[in-house]
């Protein structure tokens, strides 16, 4: 049960570019990191310019992105991790060619008995099989 937080700040982003990068951001989920694309949780969100301020060192940058993504803690091995990593950071540049080179793509692994759904943890999950 990954979640995948995509946010996005830069000109021009439209409906359809947020709905690539949530199909896209879900499929990686699932051929890269091996996760149910059914419990997949994606949110990408846009900050307007007018509520934006978003530098890098010290300069404005008209576009930037950031994804974070949670998975439990030790499914994946650091090759694959590093894999989704760099896939994802090519398909935000395939969708906003504009980004800045800095742009982060980070993985949180969480503690299964820190996180889960439906009322039960990803331990409590595991242990009942």
């Amino acid at each position: 049960m990954p979640f995948v937080r995509i946010t996005l700040g830069a000109h021009g982003v439209t409906p359809d570019n947020r709905a690539d990068l949530a199909r896209i951001a879900t499929r990686l989920m699932a051929e890269v990191l091996g996760k149910r694309g059914d419990l997949t949780s994606v949110l990408v969100t846009e900050v307007g310019d007018s509520d934006r301020i978003w530098t890098i060192g010290d300069q404005f940058q008209p576009a930037a992105a950031v994804v974070e993504a949670f998975i439990t803690q030790g499914t994946n091995t650091a090759a694959e991790k590093a894999d989704f990593i760099a896939q994802m950071d090519a398909a935000l540049r395939h969708v906003l060619p504009e980004l800045a080179a800095p742009t982060y793509v980070i993985l949180q692994e969480v503690a299964a008995e820190s996180w889960g759904w439906g009322g039960r943890t990803q331990a409590a999950r595991a242990a009942a099989g």
